[in-house]
């Protein structure tokens, strides 16, 4: 039998939501509201819920582990990184009620992934609020639940990623050799977008691009090599104001380079972004400023947001095949610290099939 021209690629999808289907009353324990319950719904859907308000229904997939993994498999995915949906974070909370609740989530996405360690890598939730508190339970993701590494919003409490107290956490992320997803979450200006989804469709790109300016300008790249952070939502609109930041920190250094006098173009080899904007040609310039090694396959799975047919907007490049397999397998596996499945014994393709 003649040998396989090409080795199949096994696609990573590092940005995916999930959650368990019971939650702890944060309600009872905290003595306020604000916080998000589950309650059953119809069709066996869950309904999330804040203070007896209505927030979103969530499907099967979103909290079932079995529906998810036939997910995986009809869309032709080798593995999936989890991750809790940022409503969860609890950043506005008491840190030691969030920490309470963070650790529920990241017990559960230990729990799924210890059951399907082929299939699933975990990203834990961190209460960011208090720098001591988030870095011990990061400490306790990687080293006791074996997690690749957490999620973080794009912002704490109104504080950029270049506070000193959230750098702390990700000098510490660095150090375990923990990624890092930033993911937007309670957007900015959302008093002047109560209509037309306008937080999700305008707010997120907003909050992940001002998230990588302040990394940027804020010297947290400097200060952290080595830290492992990739961007949902492709990064948001930081691509494609990147011209406008570089320009000005070159016309007005005193407001702008008043940390790092390198310019922002020089970082870009510093971060991952996401596939997820949506769009062939926007696809086609991110690809050209980060190039294949700058970009992890990232889903936002199983929400509307999210892409139905993970890889797709990668395939539509029409890429060479090592540029894809780049941004299906490889660099996902790089962003979070594990062997690629074409690379473990044992696989089509892999070490173990090289040398027969």
């Amino acid at each position: 039998m003649s040998e396989p021209t090409t080795r199949p690629i096994h696609k990573i999808d590092v940005h995916a939501h999930f959650l368990p289907a019971r939650l702890p009353d944060m309600a009872a324990r905290s003595g306020h509201g604000g916080w998000i319950a589950l309650s059953p719904g119809e069709g066996g859907r869950l309904t999330m819920s804040r203070d007896g308000e209505f927030f979103r229904a969530i499907e099967p997939n979103c909290f079932d582990v079995d529906v998810r993994l036939a997910d995986l498999d009809e869309q032709g995915l080798a593995m999936q990184a989890l991750s809790t949906i940022p409503v969860m974070f609890g950043y506005s909370a008491g840190a030691e009620d969030a920490h309470y609740l963070g650790s529920y989530l990241n017990d559960h996405l230990a729990e799924v992934v210890r059951a399907h360690p082929d299939r699933f890598a975990g990203l834990g939730t961190l209460p960011m609020q208090d720098p001591d508190l988030a870095i011990r339970e990061l400490e306790r993701c990687v080293r006791d639940l074996g997690m690749a590494g957490v999620q973080i919003g794009t912002h704490v409490g109104g504080r950029n990623l270049d506070d000193p107290g959230i750098v702390r956490v990700l000098e510490a992320a660095r150090d375990l050799g923990a990624g890092v997803l930033v993911h937007p979450w309670d957007m900015l200006g959302a008093e002047r977008m109560g209509r037309h989804w306008l937080p999700w469709l305008v707010g997120m790109p907003a909050e992940s691009a001002l998230a990588i300016a302040s990394m940027i300008l804020g010297g947290v790249f400097d200060r952290l090599p080595g830290l492992r952070v990739c961007f949902a939502h492709g990064g948001g609109a930081f691509p494609f104001i990147l011209g406008r930041i570089e320009h000005g920190h070159s016309v007005r250094p005193d407001l702008v380079a008043t940390v790092t006098s390198r310019k922002p173009r020089e970082y870009l080899d510093r971060f991952w972004v996401d596939t997820g904007v949506h769009d062939d040609h926007a696809f086609r310039y991110l690809l050209e400023l980060m190039g294949p090694q700058g970009i992890c396959l990232g889903s936002d799975q199983p929400f509307p947001l999210g892409e139905d047919r993970p890889g797709e907007i990668v395939e539509h490049a029409g890429l060479p095949e090592e540029d894809a397999r780049r941004i299906l397998e490889l660099e996902p596996a790089r962003f979070l610290g594990i062997t690629p499945p074409s690379e473990r014994a044992g696989s089509p393709g892999g070490r173990d099939a090289a040398a027969a």
